[in-house]
């Protein structure tokens, strides 16, 4: 007669456990705990030409901001103001923070810093940071003889 063995049964249950207690630790975790997401949020992006960088500024205006780059290396920084609120008020709730912020990115190629280009709008910065010449891929011609 062919018994079946217990420990894959075993094995489920203290997978099982295991879950079970990463979600209490997630969830009950104060937030002053957990890791916060890099600010500001971006998207990068390229091709052979250029890389295209997306960051969300909301309430910053141009002059808020400095953007330098230096040895392949993005950095944005800047600093975001509290909001007024009238003498007598109180706050319940304040999730949106304030203070001075630096980002820094490893970009993927050199870049034309003189080219880059920035605009801003409803808050989202756009920067176009076209390929250095030198450092764009080269087709090389097979000759013939």
């Amino acid at each position: 007669m062919f018994r079946r063995s217990s420990t894959p049964s075993i094995w489920r249950e203290m997978e099982r456990m295991q879950r079970e207690m990463n979600r209490l630790f997630t969830d009950y975790t104060p937030a002053r705990y957990r890791s916060a997401p890099s600010y500001p949020a971006m998207n990068l992006w390229a091709d052979e030409e250029s890389v295209i960088i997306r960051a969300e500024l909301p309430g910053l205006k141009p002059d808020d901001l400095d953007i330098s780059i230096d040895e392949g290396d993005l950095t944005l920084s800047g600093r975001r103001s509290p909001e007024e609120m009238p003498k007598d008020a109180t706050y319940h709730r304040q999730e949106r923070n304030y203070g001075s912020f630096t980002r820094s990115i490893r970009l993927p190629f050199k870049i034309e810093a003189d080219d880059v280009e920035a605009t801003m709008k409803n808050g989202v910065l756009t920067l176009m940071l076209p390929r250095a010449e030198e450092d764009k891929p080269k087709k090389i011609t097979i000759k013939t003889q």
